[in-house]
């Protein structure tokens, strides 16, 4: 069973609705993650078992667990909605692990909630498929972000642009606290919720910080290293909404998500992005609009609320410098510095230009950089070489180990996970396995059996849009 421990229910009622999962007619585990399991505390046998199959369906809520749905509002495109909240999610409750650390384990697709503005509540089985092999292979690269313990197929068909199968996801967060959580408690005046909720996430997330100025930097800071690695995997959100931005600095919502294949610094694929908001290239920028309006919530918090506009706008501000030495760092072990300095930004910058002119894949043109092949992504090859020239004068004496530590061989590529989603849907969840037991490894050489997994799209293959799936 779940040995659960939950703070978040123990917190002012107004932000949240207390709500058990609806049940589902026949429900069937399709994957488990028994490495997961093992770090929460949870029995790998009992995760196989019926029982858990009725608890991670939403057919039976389990001891100790204090089912709810949070509450929030955002800026979804830029766009203010005042109440939001969790419309097809229910927080189980929470765990502290054997790592001591607490997270919340939450059935996503689990039916109505109070905030589900008309919509069913439920999932279809492609995206919780999706979010579940995209937030693992993001894990297993390094990249904070939320977890997959379980998907379940529920044995009942939703309607979307058709009937499609349903599915739920079990999914694990160190917490799933949003820009946004502050910011409907901001909007509506209530003070004691903000106060609560800041304090919850001081002690839950940043214990150091010694007040409300100190969270916020807290926040920009780890906001800042998050996406300067999104960056170095060519990652693409897709719908950078205030609502889903995580204040724990995790990854979270992984809806029309994308990795890059060919390098665009413009590349756009949600399907709902029509105004390129959420582009490759903007998702630092939109950090910083999202960050400012979870300073914007938590002035009212401040005794002095002139003095804390000043002290807010210069930490805000601070996130460039920050991002751009995580940058900096990141991209510099991506071509095997040792010890990147601010001066090799302009190293760094020359190679993309030259990618993004030759349509260069992101992926496969840091992972073979060290070859004998890394010219074969460019045509401008004397271009390519006269960077090389300059590379070969900066790079270390173990750049090669550096580069293998910093570049995946394998990513989750769209044309990949569309494939494997059409296979699943047909009822074969064999391309689903096999992709994640690739993209969970994503540093290991290309074996034969690997190899294909690397492989760019054909013309015919390019997947141009994704879908949220609501």
């Amino acid at each position: 069973m779940i040995d659960f421990d939950n703070s978040f229910s123990r917190l002012l009622p107004q932000m949240f609705t207390a709500q058990d999962p609806t049940p589902v007619r026949a429900p069937q585990m399709l994957a488990v993650n028994a490495d997961l399991a093992a770090q929460l505390g949870i029995d790998a046998d009992w995760l196989t078992s019926d029982g858990a199959l009725r608890v991670l369906s939403g057919n039976v809520v389990p001891d100790g667990s204090a089912p709810l749905a949070q509450l929030y509002a955002g800026h979804q495109f830029g766009n203010w909605n005042p109440q939001l909240g969790d419309g097809r999610a229910v927080l189980l409750g929470e765990v502290i692990g054997t790592d001591g650390i607490r997270r919340d384990i939450q059935l996503k697709g689990s039916g109505r909630t109070p905030y589900s503005r008309g919509g069913d509540g439920r999932a279809w089985l492609g995206p919780v498929l999706r979010e579940y092999l995209v937030s693992e292979a993001m894990a297993a690269m390094g990249v904070p972000t939320t977890r997959a313990l379980a998907a379940v197929a529920t044995g009942e068909d939703v309607m979307r642009e058709a009937a499609l199968p349903g599915g739920i996801l079990t999914r694990v967060a160190r917490s799933h606290i949003r820009v946004g959580s502050f910011q409907i408690h901001a909007a509506r005046q209530d003070i004691p919720a903000l106060q609560a909720l800041a304090d919850h996430v001081i002690a839950r997330h940043y214990p150091d910080a010694d007040g409300i100025p100190a969270l916020l930097s807290g926040i920009v800071a780890a906001q800042a290293q998050l996406i300067a690695q999104w960056m170095g995997l060519g990652f693409i959100h897709g719908v950078m909404n205030t609502d889903n931005m995580a204040v724990s600095g995790e990854t979270i919502d992984y809806g029309p998500c994308a990795f890059m294949d060919a390098y665009n610094p413009a590349q756009v694929f949600s399907s709902i992005d029509r105004g390129s908001r959420y582009a490759y290239a903007n998702q630092p920028g939109i950090a910083v609009w999202n960050l400012a309006q979870l300073a914007t919530a938590l002035i009212p918090l401040m005794p002095d609320q002139d003095a804390a506009i000043e002290d807010f706008t210069q930490r805000i501000n601070h996130f460039s410098d920050l991002y751009q030495a995580a940058w900096v760092q990141v991209f510099g072990a991506k071509i095997g510095l040792s010890d990147p300095q601010p001066a090799d930004a302009d190293l760094i910058q020359r190679l993309l230009t030259l990618m993004a002119q030759d349509g260069a894949d992101f992926t496969n043109t840091f992972a073979n950089l060290a070859g004998p092949h890394a010219q074969d992504q460019f045509t401008d090859r004397d271009a390519f070489a006269a960077w090389v020239g300059d590379w070969e004068q900066r790079r270390a004496p173990d750049y090669a180990q550096i580069m293998e530590r910093a570049n995946p061989q394998i990513i989750p590529r769209n044309h990949q996970i569309e494939a494997m989603i059409s296979a699943a849907t047909a009822g074969d969840m064999a391309p689903f396995h096999a992709l994640l037991r690739a993209v969970t490894h994503p540093f290991d050489p290309l074996t034969a059996g690997r190899a294909p997994f690397a492989k760019p799209p054909t013309m015919q293959e390019v997947v141009t849009a994704t879908f949220c799936g609501t």
